[in-house]
């Protein structure tokens, strides 16, 4: 089994309290997980009304295909436009 990890933070210019953070952040996990069926929360930075931190895990069994999804992951949310992605970060893990 191969798990797949990975943490994205994006700086959001144009939020000004954390009802305007919420709306994003939410419409970008609800992009994630249905476009890649991965689990995907908020990790971090909750209070920061301009900054989140997006997990997210996925499970398969090739490692270069989790490895690949990743990257598409990562494209994914930098393409929607709705955040700058400030910083990713991936792991996997093979049990």
């Amino acid at each position: 089994m191969v798990v797949g990890v990975g943490r994205v933070t994006l700086r959001l210019h144009a939020c000004h309290s954390l009802k305007d953070k919420r709306r994003v952040v939410k419409a970008v996990i609800a992009r994630m997980r249905n476009h890649f069926n991965a689990s995907v929360a908020e990790v971090d930075d909750n209070d920061l009304t301009q900054r989140a931190a997006v997990g997210f895990s996925l499970v398969g069994n090739d490692r270069s295909l989790i490895n690949s999804k990743i990257d598409k992951l990562f494209n994914f949310v930098e393409e929607l436009g709705l955040a700058e992605v400030i910083d990713s970060e991936m792991e996997i893990l093979t049990l």
